[in-house]
């Protein structure tokens, strides 16, 4: 007598085999979990201890530890701990430590790319345009061929607002620069330099002192709420904002190729969610506490003046010649800044 299989049978078997299928899967990302190595970075932050943005970076390397279930360890040093910040960037390429932050202003005169992947004085006047560059328009990609000719890869970027410029003397229009001394880095160097400066690319631990002596008239170092918290305004009593040399601002996740390319791929992915994470985070607070910097440095005594947007506006000419002199005839750097331009146009910044 041939035997059936019921239909009640039937659908029960296929339950099972579902449940069995499901824990398979779950038993193989376990499995695949407990596999993942333990790895141990060391990372040189590019600001010292206790201030804002190393705050912040702390909050990265405990999101990264996070996302990776406390596998991927990076250790947190503040800037100048492992290796003097003008040296971070060889240091990090050797391989002394595993990855840094870093503005890519500093190595513009070796790698020209980078004056546009940090900052572009008189361009993106809001910060979410300056981000939507980098993750709508190519910049991640084009900042990260830069980097691969110096055997290091870009992360990615924290974007956040301008940085103002404290000046011993006022500001009112761009005239009001010419002849004066000033600390500048990478592009706004060389864009400062066609209004009439005399810069000079002082480490941003240098930035008081150099004031305080009178070695420099006026400054660029950090947001305003880092200013505040490194003392500007007791030795710097007029607050320019905006800060024309640098509306907006990208610092770096910078790691060694080679160690870079040893993580699992789960790893990767923590360190790029993590970076965007904070820099969304840093900035927002930048937004908020901006005002807040700025009513504490009037109660300090210093005087805070507003620029005309139009003053900024209807000097980008000359900005943009200095923009084409940094690019000169690299390949590479005039592809970023084209790129660039063609965005600000497309978003009414050029014509």
């Amino acid at each position: 007598m041939k035997k059936t299989i019921s239909q009640k049978a039937i659908v029960g078997l296929r339950h099972t085999c579902k449940s069995l299928v499901a824990a398979a899967a779950i038993f193989t990302s376990v499995s695949s979990a407990a596999e993942l190595p333990e790895v141990n970075w060391r990372m040189q932050a590019l600001w010292d201890g206790g201030t804002t943005p190393y705050e912040f970076e702390k909050r990265f390397v405990n999101r990264v530890s996070e996302l990776t279930d406390g596998k991927f360890t990076i250790r947190l040093f503040a800037g100048g701990q492992l290796a003097p910040s003008a040296q971070a960037f060889e240091a990090v390429r050797g391989g002394a430590f595993e990855m840094m932050k870093t503005f890519d202003g500093y190595e513009a005169g070796s790698i020209p790319a980078f004056a546009f992947t940090s900052t572009i004085p008189f361009g993106f006047p809001e910060s979410d345009q300056y981000e939507a560059w980098f993750y709508e328009r190519g910049g991640l990609e084009l900042a990260r061929e830069a980097y691969a000719k110096a055997g290091l890869f870009y992360i990615a970027p924290t974007v956040y607002g301008q940085e103002p410029i404290h000046s011993k003397f006022p500001i009112n229009t761009l005239e009001d620069v010419e002849g004066k001394k000033g600390r500048f880095v990478g592009l706004a160097s060389t864009v400062m330099a066609e209004f009439g400066v005399s810069t000079t690319p002082l480490p941003t631990a240098e930035v008081y002192q150099a004031l305080e002596k009178g070695v420099i008239d006026f400054a660029d170092r950090g947001d305003l709420t880092a200013n505040l918290e490194a003392g500007l305004g007791e030795v710097a009593k007029y607050v320019i904002v905006p800060g024309f040399h640098q509306p907006t601002t990208a610092t770096s996740y910078v790691a060694n190729q080679r160690a870079y390319d040893q993580l699992p791929d789960s790893y990767k992915a923590a360190l790029e969610s993590a970076a965007r994470e904070i820099s969304a985070a840093l900035r927002q607070h930048n937004v908020a506490q901006d005002a807040v910097a700025l009513r504490k440095l009037e109660e300090q005594g210093a005087e805070i003046i507003h620029l005309d947007a139009n003053m900024v506006a209807e000097a980008r000419p000359t900005a943009m010649k200095a923009w084409e002199k940094a690019a000169g005839d690299d390949e590479l750097a005039n592809k970023v800044l084209d790129s660039q331009i063609e965005f600000m146009k497309e978003l009414g910044l050029l014509e």
